[in-house]
């Protein structure tokens, strides 16, 4: 005999009788993979940090350096408040984007213009990437009705929103910089 399972139960943990997995389930894979993705990020800012040539750029870095090291915090209250141990899930798409802005590094003149605004676009990359991941987590949240758990999630969206913007002025005043130069 099948013995029925607790909603509230089953909604967390999505161990409902069909195979689907839950929203709730999807939104702490995501909060596992963002995890993994920030504590990665870390790392790679360090590096970005180091190779940067221009002061702006290594100010900005080390600014999304601390508000990352933030952003790790807020994950660890999620899974706090979702019941849940902060386990981190390994992020391919993080680690593939970092991987492109060490081939940057690895491939442009210290020193130059050029290697910064390939340190940027490496950057938006992951900060597009981050937006997207956020967003979709906030949403799953506020549609879950963890309205908590949204405030934290939409805090950090809103802040990535920031650097990708700061990035976004920064590249096109080194790119305006340059053809002013050409002509």
């Amino acid at each position: 005999m099948k013995t029925k399972t607790n909603p509230e139960t089953a909604a967390k943990t999505g161990t409902l009788d069909n195979a689907e997995p839950t929203l709730h389930t999807l939104l702490l894979d995501t909060v596992r993979d963002l995890y993994w993705a920030e504590n990665h990020l870390i790392k790679a800012l360090f590096k970005m940090s180091a190779s940067a040539s221009s002061e702006a750029l290594k100010k900005a870095i080390t600014k999304h350096l601390n508000e990352t090291k933030t952003q790790v915090g807020r994950l660890e209250k999620i899974f706090e408040m979702l019941g849940e141990k902060a386990v981190a899930k390994k992020c391919d798409a993080m680690e593939g984007l970092t991987k492109e802005g060490e081939a940057i590094i690895e491939t442009t003149p210290a020193g130059t213009q050029t290697r910064d605004v390939g340190i940027i676009f490496a950057s938006k990359k992951v900060e597009h990437y981050e937006i997207a991941s956020y967003l979709g987590a906030y949403q799953l949240a506020t549609t879950l009705g963890l309205s908590e758990v949204g405030e934290q999630l939409q805090e950090t969206l809103q802040e990535e929103q920031q650097t990708d913007k700061l990035l976004a002025e920064m590249v096109g005043e080194m790119l305006a910089g340059t053809t002013e130069k050409m002509a």
